[in-house]
């Protein structure tokens, strides 16, 4: 049976901090200069990271969550990770809930694209969302958001994801918490218009043992498909003679230290 862990002594948090999965419909379209549609199958999680889950021994290879995938990767834990980019920010601890969409280590192998992380105050209401985003390379990026009242967000680009775009124009990202059913956008806005946008759609699933091993048995070493998959889609893009941009030396976000 899949636990969460003990709530953590930071005194009230809200919500429940059951852990849940999505199966997902992971959607990347590129319009300019080639129009090129990616679409992958997958499942994620939705945890509080305070309770992180817990699983039978026998389990733990297909679910694990380490503070070293997160943020710098130097913190005790993922909420002390991103505690600590937030007041590098001159923003204070969240003081309720924090909900995490992530991938998790699968057989000794992760990969996040974009973890995101919906924080709360002591009443339940949203105070922001990180997005954490991390490339190829190794490197990685966070960006602090406020929401409106649809979930909608603007943020200048200021990390290089893709060899095929530079580092330039902002994401338009609509990012509402998910419930139900799991809906989120990152669309890449540049002069003339928007050649990029991605896609996240999901179910909500109950995350039982039945519902975690019928999802690694759909989607086997899942973190490792998507890193392959994203370095074959752009061995095709530049055969097709989409060129490559120069990838600028990344600078470490003050808090990712």
């Amino acid at each position: 049976m899949v636990t969460a862990e003990p709530r953590e002594a930071h005194g009230h948090r809200g919500g429940t901090g059951e852990p849940a999965l999505y199966e997902c419909l992971v959607t990347h379209v590129r319009t300019r200069p080639l129009r090129h549609t990616v679409r992958h199958r997958t499942y994620m999680w939705l945890v509080d990271v305070d309770r992180l889950p817990r699983l039978p021994r026998m389990l733990r290879p297909l679910a694990r969550f380490e503070s070293r995938d997160h943020f710098g990767g130097t913190a005790p834990t993922i909420r002390a990770g991103l505690e600590r980019f937030l007041a590098a920010r001159g923003f204070g601890p969240p003081a309720g809930q924090v909900l995490m969409l992530a991938n998790a280590r699968v057989l000794g192998h992760v990969f996040n694209p974009l973890t995101l992380y919906w924080c709360h105050d002591r009443g339940g209401e949203e105070t922001c969302v990180v997005a954490e985003v991390h490339n190829t390379y190794g490197e990685r990026h966070c960006y602090l958001l406020h929401p409106d009242e649809s979930g909608s967000a603007t943020t200048g680009k200021e990390f290089y994801v893709s060899p095929f775009f530079p580092v330039d124009g902002a994401y338009r990202m609509r990012l509402p918490r998910p419930g139900t059913a799991l809906s989120l956008s990152v669309r890449l806005v540049r002069a003339g218009g928007s050649p990029f946008i991605a896609t996240l759609r999901g179910r909500r699933r109950p995350a039982t043992t039945a519902g975690l091993l019928r999802a690694a048995l759909r989607h086997p070493w899942p973190t490792a498909a998507v890193t392959a998959a994203v370095r074959l889609h752009g061995v095709r893009l530049y055969l097709r003679g989409l060129p490559v941009r120069p990838r600028p030396r990344h600078r470490v976000q003050e808090g990712l230290e």
